[in-house]
C-alpha cells in the first residue's frame, strides 16, 4: 500500500514556505517605491500585534555542502565579514526610516550559509547594532543556525549573551560514506560537544537538522543517525527529505550521480522509520517534517494553535511582518513579498546607493489572502474550514474535487464546513495543498520547478 501511495504521489510540489510561491509571483507591479509603502501600512498593524520579525541571511561557508539548496559564498577569506556585516546594518538603517517610532522586535533568526563563519566579536557588532534603533518585545525569541564543527565557545557565549535562547544545528547523518559524499564530514563528538555545551551555557531549545534521501543513505544509516540522537535528546528536531534540484542550484548539487540516491520508495521507508523511531524515543510530530519534545515551545505553540510558517520555516512567532536583511532574503509584510538581490556584488551595489535592495516581489490579490491562510492552516495544524464567509471562495467545489481521490485513499477527511488530513495523509501534506493552490492548477509548469514530493 505504501508503494502504491509513493508511486501515486509523487510529483514535483512546492514546499510552501509562502503562498503564492516564488515561481509564481506577479513581480509586473513590483517596485522598491510600492514595497515600501505596503510595508509602512503593515508595520502600522503590527503595533497592536507584538513587534515584527528579523531573518538575517549570513551567506558565507568555507566549503561547499553539495546537499544544499541555500544561496551562499565559498569562501576561507574572513576579510569579507566587516564589510558584509556594515552592509547589513545600512540595509536595517533604511527600513527603520519607514517606522514612525523604534521598532519592536520579537524574533531575530541568523540563517546561512554558515552564521558561525563570523567571528563572536563581529556577530556582537551585528545584533548591537540592530538592537540600538529598536526595542525588544516582552516575549522575544532569538536563534541562529551552529555548523558543529565551527561553532565555539566563544560564539554560544556572545549570542547567549545578546538574548539567544535556541540554536540548531546541522547534522544530516553520521555516516561517514554519506558524509563525504555531500561534503560535509562532522564526527559525532563534534555534535555531542556543541550539543551539551549549549545547555549549560543555558539554551533552553537545543535542535538538530537530520536528512533523508542523501546519497548512498540507507535504512541503517537513518537509524544509527535517529539512534545517536537519542543519545543526545535534541529540544526539536527538523527531518528533511533531501531536495535534489540540480537545475536551480547548477554544480553545488552534482558531486553525485543521480543513480547514488535513493529511490522514492526507499525515500519513503527512510522517513517512515524515522518517524516510527523519533515517536518512539519521545518526540512529537509538528507540522510538515519537524518533531519537538512536549517539554519544547514548537509543540506547545502547536498545541495552543499558535504555530505559524513563514520563509524561515515553523515559528512560534505569530508576526504579520518579517523583515529580510542581507543578500537573497525575502521579506514578508503578509500582504506582499519582497526577495533582495541574489547576487553579493549588486546586493552591496544597492545598499551603497542608499536603496533597499529588493529586485522582485509580489503583492497579494484578495484571492491569494484566502488561500494563503487555508494552505497556512494545512501546513500547521493538518486542518483548515470555510465556515467562516471571509474563508470561503469560488473555486473551493473544484479544490474539493481535486482532493477526491486523497479522500478515497484515507488521505483526508473531508465536512461539510471543512477538512482534515489524516495520520495516514500527512506525509502527503504537499499533495493536499497543491490541491489548494489556484495559481499551480492554472498554470502548471513547463519546466522543473520543484523538488519531489517524497
Amino acid at each position: 500500500m505504501l508503494s502504491t501511495l509513493v508511486n501515486k504521489y509523487n510529483v514535483s510540489g512546492p514546499r510552501y514556505t509562502s503562498y503564492p510561491t516564488v515561481p509564481y509571483w506577479n513581480s509586473n507591479s513590483f517596485s522598491s517605491d510600492s514595497w515600501e509603502k505596503v510595508l509602512r501600512n503593515s508595520l502600522k498593524a503590527e503595533k497592536s500585534s507584538g513587534g515584527l520579525s528579523l531573518y538575517i541571511h549570513l551567506p558565507f561557508c568555507e566549503s561547499l555542502c553539495t546537499f544544499c539548496g541555500c544561496n551562499k559564498r565559498i569562501t576561507k577569506q574572513h576579510s569579507v565579514e566587516p564589510k558584509y556585516i556594515n552592509a547589513v546594518l545600512k540595509e536595517w538603517s533604511l527600513y527603520v526610516k519607514n517606522f514612525d517610532e523604534a521598532p519592536v522586535i520579537k524574533e531575530i533568526h541568523l540563517g546561512g550559509g554558515t552564521p558561525t563563519f563570523f567571528s563572536p566579536g563581529h556577530l556582537t557588532y551585528l545584533i548591537r547594532g540592530v538592537l540600538k534603533d529598536a526595542i525588544l518585545s516582552e516575549d522575544y525569541e532569538f536563534s541562529f543556525e551552529g555548523h558543529p564543527n565551527s561553532t565555539t565557545k566563544e560564539h554560544l557565549e556572545a549570542l547567549y549573551d545578546l538574548g539567544f535562547r535556541r540554536v540548531s544545528f546541522g547534522v544530516q547523518d553520521y555516516n561517514e560514506t554519506v558524509q563525504k559524499a555531500i561534503h560535509r564530514v562532522q564526527p559525532f563528538e563534534h555534535v555531542k560537544y556543541v550539543t551539551e555545551l549549549a545547555r549549560e551555557i543555558g539554551y533552553t531549545s537545543v535542535g538538530h537538522d537530520i536528512i533523508f534521501g542523501l546519497p548512498f543513505q540507507t535504512l541503517e544509516h537513518v537509524e544509527e543517525t535517529i539512534m545517536k540522537t537519542n543519545a543526545l535528546m535534541p529540544d526539536r528536531l527538523a527531518f528533511y527529505s533531501y531536495a535534489h534540484v540540480p537545475w536551480i542550484k547548477g554544480n553545488g548539487q552534482r558531486g553525485f550521480k543521480d543513480e547514488d540516491l535513493p529511490s522514492a520508495e526507499i525515500k519513503r521507508e527512510q522517513y517512515q522509520l524515522g518517524k516510527k523511531l523519533l515517536m518512539e524515543i519521545g518526540y512529537h510530530e509538528i507540522g510538515m517534517d519537524h518533531f519537538a519534545l512536549a517539554s519544547d515551545s514548537l509543540y506547545k505553540s502547536m498545541i495552543s494553535g499558535g504555530l505559524h510558517r513563514n520563509f524561515m520555516g515553523y515559528t512560534t512567532s505569530k508576526t504579520q511582518t518579517m523583515i529580510g536583511l542581507g543578500v537573497s532574503s525575502i521579506s514578508d509584510s503578509w500582504y506582499g513579498f519582497a526577495q533582495n538581490e541574489k547576487n553579493l556584488e549588486d546586493y552591496y551595489n544597492s545598499v551603497a546607493s542608499n536603496k533597499i535592495p529588493v529586485y522582485r516581489g509580489h503583492f497579494l490579490s484578495d484571492e491569494d489572502l484566502i488561500i494563503r491562510r487555508h494552505i497556512l492552516n494545512l501546513m500547521c495544524q493538518f486542518q483548515t474550514n470555510w465556515s467562516d464567509d471571509e474563508l470561503y471562495f469560488k473555486e473551493l467545489p473544484s479544490v474539493l474535487r481535486r482532493l477526491d481521490e486523497m479522500l478515497s485513499d484515507g488521505l483526508v477527511e473531508i465536512y461539510p464546513d471543512g477538512m482534515s488530513v489524516t495520520s495516514k495523509g500527512k506525509p502527503f501534506v504537499r499533495n493536499v495543498c497543491m490541491a489548494f493552490d489556484l495559481l499551480l492548477q492554472r498554470k502548471q509548469p513547463d519546466t522543473k520547478l520543484f523538488s519531489m514530493t517524497i
